[in-house]
Formats: C-alpha cells, structure tokens, sequence
C-alpha cells in the first residue's frame, strides 16, 4: 500500500512538473483528470483498508461473543446432565428398594404357602375322621329309624305325611296371619294415598269464596228515598212487588230496604231494578216496569255468560245452550252462604285433579262435578231433590250417562255405577267443608253448638260433652265405671246417628269419645 502511494505521488510530479517527454504535449485539463482519479483510487483504498479492518473487529467480536454462549451452553448442558444422574441414582435406590421389598414378600408368601399346605394336609386328616363318624352316625341312625318304627308302628312313609300335614296347618295359619297383616297394610296405604290425593287437590285449588243469602239489602241515599219508593198510597211499592214477584220490606232501620224471593233470579233483578230507580230518582209504575225489563235482560245475559265461564274455566265444551243457562243461574243461588255457581267450578276442578291421580276418566269427572248441583236452580220450580232434579234435566239433553249417575248419587239417593261418581261426591264434600267454605248466622251457630253438645249429654254414662272446631267436633268424654271400651264405640255411633236424624249442618261432625281410667294414690 505504501509503495502504491509513493508510485502514485511520483507520477503526479512527472505530470505537474512541466518536463519534456512524451506528456509534454498534453493538456493540462488531462492531467488534472488524472490527478483526481489517482487522489480517487488512494481514497478508495484507504476506505477499503478501513471496512477490512472494521470488518475483522466486527468478525473477531462474533466469534468471542459465540465462544461465550457455547461455553454457557455446555455449562446448562452439564448441570443438566448432572441432574439427570442424580435423577437416575434416586431411581435406581428407588428400584432397589422396591426389589428388596419384593424379595421379602416372596418370601413371606412361600413361608404362607407353606403353612397353607400344611394346613390342607390337617383338614384332609379331619374329614377323613369326620367321613369316618358320619359313616357310624349314618348307621346308628337307620339302626334308630328302625327301633322307631317299631316302636310308633309307623313307617317313614306316614311319619312324614303326618310330619307335611302339621307344617301344612302350620303354613296356613301363617298364612292367614300374614294375609291379614297384608290387607292391614294395605288399607293403611289406601288411606294414607287417599289423604295425599285429597290435600294435594285441595292445595292445588286455593278459591275465593262468596256469602250471600236469600235477602239482598239495599243502602239508600236518605230515609226520604224510602217514601219515593212506596209513593203515594203505596202504589209505587205494589207496581214493584207484583212486576218483580218479590217482597220489598221496608222498616225502621235507617237508610235501608230489604228484597225478599226464593227466586234467586228474580231477586236479583229486582235488586238491580231498584238501585236503578234509586240512582235514576224517577220512581213510577211505568218507569219500573220498564226499568224491570231492560234488567231482566242483562241478567239473562249475564246468566249465559257464566254458564259459559263456569265451562271455559274447567275446559268443558259440547254442553247444551240450556245447560249453561241453568249453570250461569247457580251464580244467583247460595247454599249456607257458599255460592253455588263458585262451588260447582270447584268442584269440578277438584274432581278432575283427584281423577288425574287415581287414573279415572278426567273429562266425565270435572263435568260431573261442574253439574252436580244443577238442580239447585230449579229446586223451587220442581219437586223432588236437586241431585235427581239435575240428573232428569241432563238426561233429558243426552248428557253422558255417566255423568248423569255422578249427580244423581251424589247424596246416595242412587247407587254409584262408576269410579267418577264416588271421585265427585268426595270433591263436593271437600269444596263444602273446607274452612270458611260455608258460613251460617251466629244464632244458628250458637244453636247448632248447643244442641250437638244437649244431644251428647242425653246419653247414659256420659260426664261430659264439647263442642269444638266451630262445631265441626264433638268431644265426649265418659265415665269410665259406666261405660266400657266396646259401650264407648257404640256410644260415639248412637250420637254420630242422632246428629245425622235431628240436625241440619255443613259438612260433617266428627263425635270423639273418651275413656279413661286414673288411678290415684298418696305415699305418706
């Protein structure tokens, strides 16, 4: 490099220096082309002797810094390495171990298997000497058989007919023991069923209940209203009562008249007539008629409206148009203050829940306990009871037989032909004596309370009588000289009869009668 740069100074000289020779003659642009490209080439050089020898630090730092990583890679490769061998010499104590305890077991096992051997080889000894005095036994007792049967004169033969006959009698006096048992139970199950059929029903079915009676009261504005409605000489009053077919009373208690008919119909629409003619002031035979039949028409219609709830709310369908008119008509018509067209749809749910659960025929069910007490609608206008009153109308409209004998037997006046007649009756008895059901007035409550507890009390041996659960229970308790366990169940059914002959009541009354006998003693 130093040499080429002295080569190069030189001929830069020769060219600048003016001498003669064969450059003499060129120009001096030439010659300075040349300089430059000389100067050019030098700095050339010079820049790449700079990258050569930048390029061989950068080389010389490459491999120092790659010498560093792989001396660190063999360091990680030996500890790794070092680990793996303690690894492997756990392992390998591990395995040892595990040999030593193993050669141990074998050796437990061969000294089990020894004893085990010898063991077999006592038992063998053993029955061998069993067989032995099996053998004697077995002859010792055909050798017994024998003198037995000289003995009893009988062979083995008639022994054991004898012997099957005695476990036979045996077997059938079990038997019999066990079948009573089973039938026990069995009405045990029936009845626990029962009661969890009825409380799920009644549980499922939580309905309001209504309490009207055969009078409706109305509330007047003020006591001159009252001589409006009676007018002049009485006419307005007597235009009311004959148009109505009711009673209108009117008597010294303040701001009120009452409507009396044991046509509920009819005194429901006089009832709505008259708080029409209140509100409307104008009070005259002509305007009461007219008012009288313009509200019988919204009854009429409010009759076929409910019927027709009454069968979309149990989802009973294909019922005869005078079939609802005559369920809409029960909405009008109460039973110890239950409304009747309320109780029918309870009815008649209750008996579909209790039909689904027993497997009856859900449909025949609920329609006979929606129209059990159809004939309550038309009682007043036709002899006979109302179950036998319902069943002749519904037959009369082709109604199911079967639904026909559920509201004919519903009080026992016929005999039950199907399950569903049994399944109504007991729904019709839930929906009348749930609590709050039925309601009746405080003097006939107290009446009704009285005489249960006087018809008690009319008894021999009797000491004492209760009535409890708003006369839904009578406690009757005896004395215990007098009267003994099986008088005290006769007695409880001689009252149960009596109350059935001489009362009127909601539901039923259960009669509880109790024995007792104390013994007392001092110590002193």
């Amino acid at each position: 490099m130093d040499l080429l740069l002295a080569l190069v100074v030189g001929v830069a000289a020769l060219l600048l220096g003016g001498g003669t020779g064969a450059y003499f003659g060129r120009s001096s642009l030439l010659r300075r082309q040349q300089i430059e490209a000389l100067s050019e080439l030098v700095k050339a050089e010079e820049q790449a002797k700079t990258i050569m020898e930048k390029a061989t630090k950068d080389a010389m730092n490459l491999m120092e810094e790659s010498e560093v990583k792989a001396r660190e890679r063999i360091a990680e490769a030996e500890a790794a390495i070092a680990r793996r061998r303690k690894e492997v010499e756990r392992e390998e104590e591990a395995v040892q171990r595990r040999r030593e305890q193993l050669d141990k077991r074998y050796e437990e096992l061969e000294k089990r298997i020894a004893r085990v051997d010898q063991t077999e080889q006592n038992l063998n000894k053993r029955q061998s000497r069993l067989d032995k005095k099996e053998n004697e036994l077995l002859q010792k007792e055909q050798e017994k058989i024998a003198e037995l049967q000289k003995i009893s004169l009988m062979t083995i033969e008639e022994a054991r007919a004898q012997l099957l006959q005695a476990a036979e009698q045996e077997a059938r006096n079990d038997m019999a023991r066990i079948i009573r048992q089973v039938e026990a139970e069995a009405r045990e199950e029936a009845d626990r069923r029962a009661r969890d059929i009825l409380s799920l029903a009644i549980q499922r079915l939580a309905s309001e209940h209504v309490s009207e009676t055969s009078l409706s009261v109305l509330t007047l504005p003020s006591d001159e209203m009252k001589g409006r409605i009676i007018g002049r000489n009485g006419r307005n009053i007597r235009a009311f009562e004959v148009a109505a077919g009711v009673d209108v009373i009117v008597d010294d208690t303040p701001e009120t008249i009452t409507i009396s008919s044991f046509d509920p119909v009819r005194r429901e629409v006089a009832r709505q007539a008259m708080l029409k003619l209140v509100v409307d002031g104008r009070i005259h035979p002509a305007r009461i008629e007219k008012l009288l039949e313009d509200t019988r028409a919204e009854v009429d219609r409010t009759i076929r409206e409910e019927g027709e709830r009454a069968a979309f709310v149990t989802g009973i369908h294909g019922l005869h148009p005078e079939v609802l008119r005559l369920l809409g008509q029960l909405k009008f018509r109460t039973s110890y203050g239950q409304n009747m067209h309320a109780h029918s749809i309870e009815t008649a749910h209750l008996a579909g829940m209790i039909a689904a659960e027993l497997g009856a025929d859900v449909m025949v069910a609920k329609m006979g306990g929606l129209l059990h007490d159809l004939g309550k609608a038309i009682d007043h206008e036709v002899e006979g009871t109302h179950a036998l009153i319902g069943a002749d109308f519904l037959r009369r409209y082709k109604v199911d037989e079967r639904v026909v004998n559920c509201v004919a037997a519903h009080h026992h006046e016929v005999e039950k032909t199907c399950v569903e007649a049994y399944i109504v009756e007991a729904a019709d008895a839930i929906s009348g004596a749930r609590p709050g059901a039925r309601r009746e007035s405080i003097e006939s409550y107290i009446k009704r309370v009285k005489n249960l507890e006087e018809i008690a009390m009319g008894h021999k041996g009797v000491e004492q009588s209760y009535a409890l659960q708003a006369g839904r229970e009578v406690r009757v308790i005896v004395r215990a000289e007098e009267v003994d366990d099986l008088g005290a169940m006769t007695l409880a059914r001689d009252i149960a009869k009596q109350i059935e002959e001489t009362m009127q009541y909601p539901g039923q009354i259960k009669v509880h009668v109790i024995r007792e006998t104390r013994a007392v003693e001092y110590a002193r």
